[in-house]
């Protein structure tokens, strides 16, 4: 018996295809340029390897049996996936990443991003797409450790790795919001530390795994609810489980239907610097990341994804 793959070649399943297409033997031997013998060869030595009728003899046109029917079917997926490889080798050959891996912090508005791979994949590239989602910390070591390959929302610039470099995203603003039925919305503000202290503060885990994690506004002592999104501890405050600060785009609406309320403290308004991080490993970055950087540069686009603005990409 032959050996499968010695058989099962894309000549032979291009040679099924013709047939099934012209109708005969003869037909496609006359397309192919060879004599209608040695279709019939072929067509034997397939059959003799995968030891299955691909033609029904009774009759006299070429048609299929239902296992030729399942080959011709996966034969033509492989064929498409073979001149899909080619042309994906060949764009990677001009300079293009066969992936790139994006982590993204999750005070990043996911809108704006979602605009942006779209016209990304308008490209037709050969690079594929994965995304992380990391808070603080993690989006930070995603991309030290070399899981991604540009991160969004790192929020302390470290220059600590010579292959890293950072660009300043933009800022963003925090505010202090409550359920309206939780006790701290009916108290005058500003509300002060030793009061916060005695409620249940929400806050969002960091996703480090090796570097020290991060808090933000706990204070000592106070109780925590720790969740892993903030789309999670937007729901809490909702229903009245802690207090703690949220950017403020992400809170506007429930702020306008009073699902939230507001409430100032007595301490600064929070207000932190974002930035966008990426390995250049003493390179010039491929065409993915290159197209990524060029429009996370433009200011139309850093204002969308801290504020949810969409983004003209």
């Amino acid at each position: 018996m032959h050996n499968r793959r010695q058989v099962l070649t894309p000549d032979a399943l291009e040679m099924m295809d013709t047939i099934e297409r012209t109708g005969s033997f003869a037909a496609a031997a006359r397309e192919l340029g060879k004599v209608p013998s040695a279709l019939t060869y072929s067509v034997r030595q397939l059959e003799d390897a995968l030891d299955v009728l691909l033609f029904d003899r009774s009759s006299r046109q070429a048609r299929l049996t239902a296992a030729g029917e399942e080959l011709l079917r996966e034969g033509r997926h492989l064929l498409a996936q073979i001149d899909a490889v080619a042309n994906r080798v060949q764009r990677v050959a001009s300079g293009w990443e066969t992936q790139l891996t994006l982590a993204i912090d999750g005070v990043i508005s996911q809108g704006p991003v979602f605009d942006l791979v779209e016209a990304f994949y308008a490209l037709q590239p050969p690079t594929r797409l994965k995304v992380r989602h990391e808070v603080l910390s993690g989006t930070w070591e995603a991309l030290a450790s070399g899981h991604a390959d540009l991160a969004l929302g790192v929020g302390a610039a470290r220059s600590d790795n010579p292959d890293i470099r950072v660009e300043l995203l933009g800022e963003m603003a925090f505010c202090f919001v409550v359920a309206p039925h939780h006790p701290l919305a009916s108290l005058p503000e500003p509300l002060p530390a030793t009061e916060l202290m005695r409620h249940r503060v929400i806050a969002v885990a960091d996703t480090t795994r090796n570097l020290e994690g991060l808090t933000v506004g706990i204070l000592p002592g106070q109780d925590v609810l720790t969740l892993p999104s903030l789309r999670d501890k937007q729901e809490a405050l909702r229903r009245g489980l802690g207090c703690g600060h949220m950017p403020q785009y992400l809170v506007q609406s429930d702020l306008a239907t009073g699902s939230l309320v507001r409430k100032a403290v007595d301490q600064p308004q929070r207000v932190a610097s974002l930035n966008l991080a990426w390995r250049h490993k003493g390179r010039e970055p491929g065409k993915a990341l290159q197209w990524w950087l060029e429009h996370l540069r433009h200011p139309a686009t850093r204002t969308a994804l801290l504020s949810n603005a969409p983004v003209c990409a």
